[in-house]
């Protein structure tokens, strides 16, 4: 009976001790094209906000940083071409990926 009360004590100890390993590494926003500036280099930064009255972020991109339209990898001349015939820019969605630790954006992704 000590037995089965140990082990079962022992693997909730274990389960809760995995449960705070757990760490964000990225935060995803979802920004209105009309509120993001697009990049003119891939080593730039990333210009938006997340809402009219929101503060403006600005976060580094690397030369990793993808460039994501309609669910395909695009290189930024063709993100820029793409995102720039959009007459409506307030209804369409991007989704910002951002890396916390090292400051950085993942990817910019957009569906036209």
């Amino acid at each position: 009976m000590h037995i089965r009360k140990l082990l079962i004590a022992l693997l909730m100890s274990l389960s809760l001790s995995a449960a705070a390993e757990f760490v964000t590494v990225e935060l995803a926003y979802e920004v209105a094209l009309s509120h993001m500036t697009t990049p003119v280099t891939n080593t730039g930064s990333l210009i938006f906000r997340e809402c009219e009255d929101c503060d403006v972020m600005t976060i580094r991109m690397t030369r990793n940083t993808q460039f994501i339209v309609n669910g395909r990898t695009v290189e930024l001349k063709e993100f820029r071409k793409q995102v720039f015939q959009v007459s409506d820019r307030r209804s369409v969605p991007v989704t910002v990926k951002h890396h916390l630790e090292s400051d950085t954006v993942v990817s910019v992704s957009v569906s036209l």
